[in-house]
């Protein structure tokens, strides 16, 4: 229970939190659109890395070993399959087919990176998406 104090809200009887137990608090680090990622091998830009349920991809160049960065928010161009039944349409969920190396529709067996920010008919070989995590 929390009074009005000159400060603002003021815990009463020196309590934080429910039950008299401190709360966890967090720490703000960074926006995040992009996250630390150090490659076992080199790992040129434009390569999609799957972590987990995590997918990101290099910007730049990135040398075996050394510290570098994985984009995980922005828009960018996967390359799609082409055929019957590959078209996106805008706002469609785009899931990473990490066998293929290619953006997909189908959510089995794979990771989503975010949803189609531009349209892709079937003959396309690239879709844009935003990706989101």
């Amino acid at each position: 229970m929390s009074q009005i104090g000159g400060g603002g809200l003021e815990p009463i009887g020196g309590e934080t939190g429910s039950g008299g137990t401190q709360m966890s608090t967090t720490k703000f680090v960074h926006e995040g659109a992009a996250i630390d990622y150090t490659p076992g091998a080199d790992t040129p830009a434009g390569t999609v890395v799957v972590q987990g349920d995590l997918v990101g991809t290099t910007r730049v160049d990135l040398k075996a070993g050394q510290l570098g960065a994985l984009a995980v928010q922005g828009v960018f161009d996967f390359p799609k399959a082409a055929g019957v039944g590959t078209a996106f349409t805008v706002g469609a969920l785009a899931y990473w087919d990490n066998t293929n190396k290619v953006a997909t529709k189908t959510a089995t067996n794979n990771k989503l990176i975010g949803k189609a920010v531009k349209a892709a008919a079937d003959a396309e070989t690239v879709v844009r998406v935003r990706m989101s995590q």
